[in-house]
């Protein structure tokens, strides 16, 4: 087993080498790494530190879903558990959007703990690369549509870590606050 320092430093290594050149939505089209390391950051100070393996899942939480990372290479590489919750957060991409958008409010509450926790920082930062200052009517559309659609995943995921809770409900009312 990897120490804990190592293992976060080798999943933001993964995460980022694979996601090389990928932007992300929002945010000015911002490199995709900025995300993962704002929810593998929102899951550290969630848990004071203290879950290596779910700081590493939450780098790694797009790998499986956007690159040709395997679940096989995750569990070799950092650990069984690590590789699990990037799979419980992988999206069936060959499913349209809208079936993948009601599996996971679907299948949220039959999540891990850690799995819940991942999802819930996903969303926030998602919502936090939607907010614009003055958004354009497509953008306001975009983020409404996304908050309401991130608070039913959520609905089914809250209650790990209240602190984790907090701050999505804070980033939602942040993001209605928008005209």
């Amino acid at each position: 087993m990897l120490s804990a320092l190592r293992l976060i430093s080798e999943a933001a290594e993964l995460a980022a080498r694979r996601h090389n050149g990928m932007a992300r939505k929002g945010r000015g089209s911002e490199p995709y790494v900025n995300h993962l390391a704002e929810v593998a950051n929102l899951l550290a100070t969630a848990t004071d530190g203290a879950d290596a393996e779910l700081v590493a899942a939450g780098w790694l939480h797009d790998t499986i879903e956007d690159t040709d990372t395997t679940r096989e290479e995750l569990a070799q590489k950092f650990s069984e558990r690590v590789a699990s919750l990037v799979v419980e957060c992988t999206d069936d991409m060959s499913l349209p959007k809208a079936e993948r958008r009601r599996l996971q409010i679907v299948d949220a509450p039959k999540k891990s703990a850690g799995a819940k926790l991942i999802k819930i920082a996903d969303k926030i930062s998602n919502i936090r690369a939607r907010i614009h200052s003055d958004p354009t009517p497509d953008q306001h559309a975009d983020l409404t549509d996304y908050v309401d659609w991130a608070e039913k995943v959520v609905a089914g995921c809250r209650g790990g870590i209240a602190e984790l809770d907090r701050v999505f409900d804070d980033t939602v009312k942040l993001a209605r606050s928008f005209p």
